[in-house]
């Protein structure tokens, strides 16, 4: 398989994928109950919820799961409650110690660390960032900011001089001096982030950060995290039931119910093909015009096409609707200079068209 280095996504993030992914879960299983290794390789591992717990008095939260995510990627997990998303998230730094499998976070066997290298690992290569913020009500915001570096020894006017640029980056610079319980939901949030950000880690955890803000200031929030990876280039594993906001952050989306990962992909192949009738039902509300690109309609060039408009072709239906209406000609879709495709009124109108299937 061909391997691109540096790829821009149609999210404008900055993907390597030329060497090895920066985080890699293999048959990762976690079992709640004493009966685990019963269970693990056996086909009563596939049995459902209620028929397991009567059988063998365990819970399967997590069943075979792996996954890559590649450097400056955002990975969104999302699944309703109980899918097993938000455990998942936590076997990968082992807050949640898996059954089995193997996990790997630049380039460390996870499963191999003792304790004293795992809590390097949770203090300096990942960050995570939880529902409830977790701030120390008595210390002032710059203070909380500061407080991961505080825990890896960093000395004082070190890590104050680094607390001040994050909260300059979350535009939150005139809040220093502020006490958290002064601050709003969605400032709280912020202070939340510029902490995590403090430490400089090379992934970022986010379990469902924002699910107990209003939306505004949700919509507010999943704008700074956009913004944030763009100007960092972090590598995000996203966890949400929310799939409007999985298709805004996501690069890639694994979709999970009762454990496992039922369809991972783009936003595009989720929305454009469903792998079954769950994830159809998740997906039946999108409007597929503004998931959808011309990348996903677009058709090889027939003879005399080659003079319509161009577009980048991870332009979305929506946005070359009114370019492709007052052309004459199909629409060139263009990536990286060449043509790869062109796009017409009939390909336009079949996928509106679907949108009412």
């Amino acid at each position: 398989m061909t391997v691109v280095a540096d790829t821009t996504d149609s999210l404008g993030h900055d993907i390597d994928r030329s060497g090895a992914p920066l985080i890699r879960a293999d048959r990762v299983w976690k079992i709640f109950g004493r009966h685990a290794a019963r269970v693990i390789g056996t086909p009563d591992a596939d049995l459902p919820r209620a028929e397991l717990r009567a059988k063998h008095d365990c819970v399967a939260a997590v069943r075979d799961v792996s996954f890559e995510v590649w450097p400056g990627e955002v990975f969104v997990v999302m699944g309703l409650s109980g899918s097993g998303k938000s455990t998942l998230v936590r076997t990968l730094i082992r807050l949640i110690e898996p059954s089995s499998g193997e996990i790997e976070i630049d380039g460390k066997e996870v499963m191999a660390l003792n304790g004293a290298d795992l809590r390097q690992l949770r203090r300096h290569t990942s960050s995570m960032v939880f529902q409830h913020f977790g701030l120390l009500a008595h210390r002032r915001v710059i203070d909380n900011v500061a407080f991961g570096l505080e825990v890896q020894g960093v000395a004082k006017s070190k890590r104050l001089e680094r607390a001040a640029e994050v909260l300059e980056l979350v535009g939150l610079e005139d809040c220093a001096n502020q006490f958290p319980d002064q601050l709003s939901g969605g400032m709280q949030q912020r202070v939340g982030l510029a902490r995590a950000f403090a430490v400089d880690p090379k992934v970022m955890l986010y379990d469902e950060p924002f699910s107990a803000l209003d939306p505004l200031i949700r919509r507010d929030m999943q704008d700074e995290v956009c913004r944030l990876q763009l100007e960092t280039g972090k590598t995000m594993v996203f966890i949400t039931h929310d799939l409007p906001e999985a298709l805004r952050l996501g690069d890639r989306i694994a979709i999970m119910r009762d454990g496992k990962i039922v369809q991972l992909g783009t936003p595009e192949e989720l929305v454009g093909a469903p792998a079954d009738d769950y994830v159809q039902n998740f997906v039946r509300d999108i409007p597929r015009s503004h998931v959808l690109t011309l990348r996903w309609i677009m058709r090889d060039p027939g003879p005399g096409e080659t003079d319509g408009p161009a577009l980048p072709v991870d332009t979305t239906v929506q946005n070359a609707v009114s370019v492709i209406a007052g052309s004459e000609h199909p629409v060139r879709a263009v990536d990286d200079g060449k043509v790869v495709g062109v796009v017409d009124r009939t390909a336009v109108l079949n996928a509106i068209a679907d949108e009412g299937d």
